[in-house]
């Protein structure tokens, strides 16, 4: 977003506004796929620093981007050059205001849980309460630069914008959203996309993830399109590594040791 884009979307926050601001509603507002979801692209990209610090990625948090509009709580944001302040006792550090970080974020990343989420179209529901605005209309007034719709339980997946897809992003390109993935989507386990001006892309992955159920999720890749690791995954591949390099070593031992050669005294 550029600075009179930033500058025509946002209005300063006064103290008085901070002060007023709703920033923990305390409503229970996710299933279990989702909250595991959310973990699993945020946890990855500080386990693994893969991208150059500072960056900010977190889920379920409020976005305030003007004053007197609700704020957008996205499923998981990234937002890259911006890290979050030190003190969490100040309300405006516990919540993200545009006009404070200085920007908008890069990636918008919304999970698909049932048929009233408004991402791409506006739902019954949201029709009788007179809303207009689909998420993805919204995040385009912000000026989000990436939309990121992920429909892992198929809830809308048969509509006519994601035409059978289960993964479509959208990068945002004079003034509005411009598809990124094509007319088919993403429909396959393995299938992924980049989104260059992060460096990163998103990948369709099929495994475990804190439990031995194997599920459909969605993963942050490389720009080769090589998943990154969560923590855990990482510290097995390195003990597998470490054991893979102890047989090896044992077994070259036994071999000195069949030809009289005692592995100790070798220097």
């Amino acid at each position: 977003m550029t600075s009179q884009q930033l500058k025509a979307n946002t209005q300063k926050f006064t103290e008085l506004d901070i002060v007023n601001l709703v920033i923990e509603d305390d409503k229970p507002v996710d299933n279990f796929q989702s909250e595991q979801q959310q973990r699993l692209l945020v946890e990855p990209l500080y386990s693994s620093r893969t991208l150059p610090s500072p960056f900010l990625a977190a889920a379920n948090v409020g976005i305030f981007y003007r004053v007197g509009r609700e704020p957008i709580v996205l499923d998981m944001f990234l937002s890259l050059g911006i890290e979050r302040p030190p003190d969490f006792s100040p309300k405006q550090n516990r919540c993200y205001i545009v006009e404070k970080f200085g920007k908008v974020p890069d990636v918008a990343i919304e999970i698909v849980s049932n048929r009233k989420g408004d991402e791409l179209t506006i739902s019954r529901e949201s029709q009788r309460k007179n809303k207009t605005a689909t998420k993805k209309d919204v995040y385009a007034e912000v000026g989000i630069k990436y939309y990121v719709v992920f429909d892992p339980l198929k809830r809308i997946q048969t509509t006519k914008d994601m035409n059978n897809a289960l993964l479509r992003v959208w990068k945002m390109s004079g003034g509005g959203y411009r598809e990124i993935t094509t007319s088919e989507g993403i429909r396959e386990v393995g299938e992924w996309i980049r989104l260059d001006e992060v460096e990163l892309g998103l990948k369709l992955w099929s495994g475990k993830f804190e439990e031995e159920h194997t599920r459909l999720w969605l993963r942050w890749c490389d720009v080769k399109g090589e998943v990154i690791l969560t923590g855990a995954e990482a510290k097995e591949q390195s003990d597998q590594r470490a054991e893979k390099s102890d047989q090896l070593a044992r077994k070259l031992a036994a071999k000195l040791r069949s030809l009289g050669i005692d592995p100790e005294q070798i220097t």
